[in-house]
């Protein structure tokens, strides 16, 4: 018999529910919190995407309707796909410094705390691709693919759908035991797995996570408009930030977590077990907005090595950076630090650290 015949024996014979409760316990054993399993019908996700889109919401992240509907039909995006698996991964560091302080401070450097640590795609890739290793091993060659936010997949609808949790009002996945600091992973794959049934809504009439929107990005429960969202800001748009929501940015020189600070369940956060998740890796939980605009080029590429926040560039960091010193209170460094970079090679740079200047000088002013 070819390897092809031995498959399809080995398919045909197959206890599918009890490979499916081997994932879940091979998922905890690699250090996942949560393991669901979807199909991959996604229809009401994609009239909801093909709004979002149509409105402009996306902004300037023209791959999310370059890719279309790719994205809400899994088998189109790879073939033979008919199961979704969903695993879950905390990264609330727990010795990072006070999010709240390091809000309530504006001279420090606000970084998102899922970016404090190392890159979580390198992280979760490894360890999805291990849990396709588990699952060879006991169905033989499979079709598969793996997803840690690196592809056009709908991973949040993908993750109630497998019961991981539920879409909160702020549009991210809460769960009940520990709120909404995880990561989140895919594994497409060709194998009629049974489904998990997802959970239920426990939102209910909370808009906590709304009224906490420094830039009213979130619209409306479950509507986010990117374009106003500090996350997009800060990583995702290439140009300049708009000037009339710079000085709502405070601080944050790195996505933003006031949704997810304010939001009720998570007061349940869970610590994270991963050491890469850990803030002491490069010490940004406690670093001054002074102190990191003036590292040079090859000091960021160097210092973050290893980290999520290198993928958007020397420049918008600086860009990002100027802002929140433009946002800070008036002092003697601070201006020194932005006049030093004020003929900055960059165009994008220049144009902020000349904003920050003038919003320095008018706070000295009065």
């Amino acid at each position: 018999m070819d390897d092809t015949g031995a498959t399809a024996t080995a398919r045909a014979t197959q206890d599918w529910a009890a490979l499916a409760a081997d994932i879940a316990a091979w998922g905890d054993e690699l250090g996942f919190q949560a393991i669901g399993i979807s199909d991959t019908e996604l229809s009401a996700e994609e009239a909801h995407l093909l709004r979002w889109l149509n409105n402009g919401r996306h902004g300037a992240m023209d791959y999310m309707a370059r890719h279309g509907t790719a994205r809400a039909r899994p088998a189109e995006l790879v073939p033979g796909t008919v199961r979704v698996i969903t695993a879950r991964m905390n990264y609330w560091p727990g010795q990072a410094n006070d999010a709240g302080k390091t809000l309530a401070d504006p001279a420090s450097a606000y970084i998102a705390r899922y970016a404090l640590g190392r890159d979580y795609h390198k992280v979760l890739r490894a360890r999805l691709s291990q849990l396709a290793d588990r699952i060879r091993e006991t169905v033989g060659e499979f079709g598969y693919r793996v997803f840690t936010d690196s592809a056009p997949v709908l991973e949040v609808a993908l993750a109630a759908k497998a019961g991981v949790g539920w879409r909160g009002k702020h549009t991210l996945l809460l769960t009940r035991d520990t709120g909404s600091y995880f990561f989140l992973g895919e594994i497409y794959t060709d194998l009629p797995l049974p489904v998990t049934p997802p959970t239920s809504d426990h939102c209910g009439t909370c808009t906590a996570c709304i009224d906490a929107c420094p830039t009213g990005a979130i619209v409306g429960p479950y509507e986010l408009d990117a374009r106003r969202c500090i996350s997009y800001l800060t990583i995702e748009l290439p140009g300049a930030i708009p000037e009339d929501l710079r000085p709502l940015i405070g601080n944050r020189v790195y996505g933003c977590d006031d949704c997810q600070l304010a939001c009720p369940w998570n007061r349940f956060a869970q610590v994270t077990g991963e050491r890469d998740f850990d803030a002491v890796r490069h010490g940004l939980d406690r670093a001054s907005l002074v102190e990191l605009f003036r590292w040079t080029k090859e000091e960021f590429e160097k210092r973050m090595e290893g980290s999520a926040i290198r993928r958007i560039g020397y420049e918008r960091w600086s860009r990002n950076l100027a802002v929140g010193l433009g946002n800070a209170p008036r002092s003697a460094d601070i201006m020194a630090a932005l006049e030093r970079r004020a003929n900055d090679p960059s165009p994008l740079v220049r144009e902020h650290v000349a904003w920050a200047l003038e919003r320095q000088r008018r706070s000295e002013s009065g």
